[in-house]
């Protein structure tokens, strides 16, 4: 038999922000910052079906501006790399269980773990073998790596909310509900993107010749790519004089790591300008895009710019990728695998040198006509993501709530 659960302040608080039994209770747990973006949006169209629904769980500042009732603070969850995950292992698995305690105590009618797959996983499948209805939002790259995770992801989340048209099919094989709902990133760009005004709030001249570069946002990719994207940038700079070169750092770490950087770089001089965030307004100004392999390409697409994607990891990692044949993907970059054929060089591990990327750079620069060839596919594939994501994910997560009161033939 299980222990009792105590119940959590929120439920004996007299002021609880639970207004009646019958209202619908959602927990929602997100893990960084791009999670808060997408519980935010979620909650907000969920409070448009269920104006008297209580939010509550996991999340960062936008979520709680939405109406989340935050038990944690995403930033607990927001651990990355081997080494600091080990370190912090013995807290995570300590707020993991009595995290998972108290969603049970609460009886949500529903329990949306977004992204942060290796915590909310775990925490939805405890859950669901509880009676919990529970959804993942975000699906993790099974069209990329070890497919057959989308049948163990399938144990833990009742519906499978998918950000990409490919990702459905492959869940459909291993008999996983899971439901495109598009990308809010297409949703929040715009179709056509207006470079003018960038420039203007940027400080850039409208008739400069820019390059934006972006080695990552975390601090083990700009150790990794750091060095080899500046001293390419230093190499299209000697073959171009005139070429402005933009960099954003997408946080205090970052931006320290990049000034280190930028202090032993090759060209330091004038025409280089570190910015603190303001990464897409630095994408939509520029001419072209050097940047590392990951959600920043899907970005650039959307800003409808031609890039350079490059990527390095560890000699360790790639070994035993390749040695186990974990990869099942010939592409990388989100445009390229998006539009089923290569649209955008792509330079991975001992390709991503300074050399190669540079003369991959210069080639845009150098043929406008072929930049300009690239608007209309990158149009096609936005209008396609543009699904008004929030609201279908919100659709699909309000039949699990209205379908499991149905079964139960009472409120709650």
């Amino acid at each position: 038999m299980r222990r009792p659960v105590a119940m959590p302040p929120a439920l004996s608080n007299p002021e609880s922000p639970i207004p009646n039994p019958h209202s619908p209770r959602i927990a929602l747990v997100a893990g960084e910052a791009s999670g808060d973006l997408l519980g935010a949006g979620l909650v907000a169209a969920l409070r448009e079906r269920y104006p008297d629904a209580v939010f509550a769980g996991v999340g960062g500042d936008r979520m709680r501006e939405a109406g989340l009732e935050a038990w944690h603070d995403a930033s607990e969850l927001a651990v990355m790399g081997l080494a600091e995950v080990l370190r912090h292992l013995p807290r995570l698995l300590r707020l993991r269980r009595a995290l998972r305690e108290r969603l049970l105590a609460w009886r949500p009618d529903v329990f949306v773990g977004i992204d942060a797959p290796d915590f909310n996983l775990g925490v939805e499948r405890w859950l669901k073998q509880r009676g919990v209805r529970t959804a993942h939002y975000v699906s993790p790259s099974v069209w990329a790596w070890r497919e057959k995770r989308a049948a163990k992801i399938g144990l833990s989340a009742d519906r499978v909310l998918c950000l990409f048209p490919m990702e459905p099919p492959i869940y459909a094989r291993h008999g996983v509900d899971a439901r495109f709902v598009g990308h809010p990133l297409a949703d929040a760009m715009p179709l056509h993107p207006d470079r003018a005004t960038a420039r203007a709030a940027l400080g850039i001249a409208q008739d400069a010749t820019v390059l934006a570069v972006l080695p990552g946002s975390r601090l083990g990719e700009i150790e990794r790519l750091g060095t080899v994207f500046l001293d390419a940038a230093a190499r299209v700079r000697q073959a171009m004089p005139d070429v402005q070169v933009v960099v954003p750092a997408a946080n205090d770490g970052c931006h320290a790591a990049l000034e280190t950087l930028l202090a032993r770089a090759p060209d330091a001089g004038g025409a280089l300008r570190l910015y603190h965030g303001r990464a897409r307004e630095l994408m939509v100004a520029s001419d072209v895009v050097l940047l590392a392999s990951g959600t920043a390409t899907l970005e650039a697409m959307l800003a409808k710019r031609p890039m350079v994607v490059g990527y390095r990891v560890s000699a360790l990692t790639y070994r035993l990728v390749k040695g186990l044949g974990m990869l099942k993907v010939s592409r990388y970059a989100l445009p390229n695998i998006l539009a089923g054929e290569t649209l955008v060089p792509e330079l991975m591990q001992h390709e991503c040198t300074p050399a190669k990327l540079a003369d991959a750079v210069l080639a845009w620069l150098r043929d406008p006509h072929a930049a300009d060839a690239l608007v209309p596919r990158f149009e096609a594939i936005h209008a396609g993501l543009r699904r008004d994501a929030s609201a279908r994910a919100a659709e699909a997560i309000a039949a699990l709530i209205d379908g499991a009161r149905a079964r139960c033939g009472s409120p709650r």
